[in-house]
């Protein structure tokens, strides 16, 4: 069975701090010159604490990781973060708008039991790398807390949950902060003792699917064996052997996927139109009499109509082309529940069977990516449709994982609005 309880969690104090200034996104997305913005937003700034900078002279006893204990510390004893005195479940809602669609994202945070991953009831449906890893145990060494949360799903027709989240968000926030986006993240305590254990009662025979925070997860794991390698885990619940998830039901409305487009580089001596024509039938974006964003627009459209299609975008040619699969039997060993993923049949079919490609990076923004491409830097860009929330489900049941970055959750939450300390 799943566990997941309340917790006594650690806020910034809204009478203190202006949260819009004090939050971050997540440290995975946070490139260097944000960082800096983040630095300079505020001295209380969460980013100091969960992604850091590096400074001259750093050694084993003074780093980022040392810098962001005591930050932890002393906003503590500051009273700019303070911790709650009984556990508690926190409502999480996040009001956002794509494609001109007005959408909101609700769900709880609580620590949730940490199980090996493929043991139980917790399921991952990604490739993960190992640098990340490092650096979030590290945090959790120094800082003896999770300072963000990982993105988890769960099903349940009842909504047991979900109609308490509903009641609570009538009453006003505890905290209330606003990206870079405009979009809207607010939180709700919820100590109401019914409340609370009819969440932990419905959660206790539901599936966990982790939807973004695979590093995180498995970072929990390896800090929990070293908890026990030091002979402190004398009773299974102490606090580390929980881990801070936000956890969404995916029967509700508001969860939106984003594709994760690749940029490719290429040996000059395969003819990529060639090579993948006897799987695909490739259609040419005429661009002559548009614009290059509707031309994008007219190959997304194309992309949207059919299974195993793909959109490319070939620098040498500065053309956008459609690729819907004609239906030949694919010669790729993979599982049935991998078999029908576009991001699957794109890197096991065309990268790796077909185009022998060794290098690829990713990007979300379909502008910056031909921007990279045309830099020189690669030959091509694979542009591809959303996975679905069943797919995510379907594979991590099945006990199999994507490729990575073959789901991005959107929008992320936000670091900084509930912290959990061992």
């Amino acid at each position: 069975m799943a566990k997941v309880i309340p917790f006594k969690g650690t806020l910034y104090d809204p009478q203190k701090v202006n949260a819009n200034e004090t939050m971050a996104p997540p440290y995975d997305i946070v490139t260097p010159e944000f960082k800096d913005v983040l630095y300079r937003r505020s001295s209380y700034n969460v980013i100091r604490i969960d992604f850091g900078k590096d400074e001259d002279g750093d050694n084993e006893g003074r780093n980022r990781y040392t810098r962001a204990s005591g930050f932890l510390s002393a906003w503590r004893d500051e009273g700019i973060l303070i911790d709650d005195t009984e556990p508690a479940f926190y409502c999480y809602e996040i009001n956002y708008v794509i494609n001109d669609q007005q959408k909101k994202t609700r769900g709880f945070l609580g620590a949730v039991k940490i199980e090996e991953l493929g043991s139980g009831r917790i399921h991952p449906h990604e490739m993960t790398y190992s640098k990340p890893k490092s650096d979030r145990l590290n945090i959790l060494r120094y800082c003896q807390a999770n300072t963000s949360p990982i993105f988890s799903l769960y099903s349940s027709e009842e909504k047991i949950t979900s109609s308490i989240i509903d009641n609570v968000v009538k009453q006003e926030p505890f905290i209330e902060a606003k990206n870079g986006d405009g979009f809207i993240h607010r939180l709700w305590r919820i100590n109401d003792r019914g409340a609370i254990d009819a969440i932990i009662k419905e959660m206790s025979d539901k599936d966990i699917f982790i939807a973004d925070g695979h590093h995180r997860y498995e970072t929990s794991l390896k800090f929990r064996k070293e908890m026990e390698d030091k002979g402190l885990a004398r009773t299974g619940e102490e606090p580390f052997n929980y881990t801070l998830m936000f956890l969404a039901n995916m029967e509700d409305d508001g969860l939106t996927l984003l594709p994760t487009h690749r940029l490719v580089e290429i040996n000059s001596e395969i003819n990529i139109k060639e090579t993948i024509r006897q799987y695909f039938d490739i259609q040419k974006i005429n661009s002559s009499a548009t614009s290059e964003k509707q031309a994008r627009q007219q190959m997304f459209e194309a992309m949207h109509n059919s299974a195993h299609s793909f959109g490319m975008f070939l620098t040498n040619a500065n053309t956008y082309y459609s690729l819907v699969f004609n239906g030949s039997k694919m010669e790729t060993d993979m599982p049935e529940c991998l078999k029908d993923l576009d991001v699957t049949v794109l890197h096991k079919l065309i990268f790796e069977r077909l185009l022998k490609i060794d290098h690829y990076e990713y990007e979300m923004d379909p502008d910056i990516a031909v921007e990279r491409a045309r830099k020189g830097l690669f030959e091509a860009v694979f542009f591809l449709n959303p996975t679905s929330v069943k797919d995510v489900k379907e594979v991590a049941l099945a006990g199999q994982r994507m490729p990575p970055k073959s789901t991005y959750f959107y929008p992320k939450l936000l670091t900084g609005m509930v912290i959990y300390r061992f």
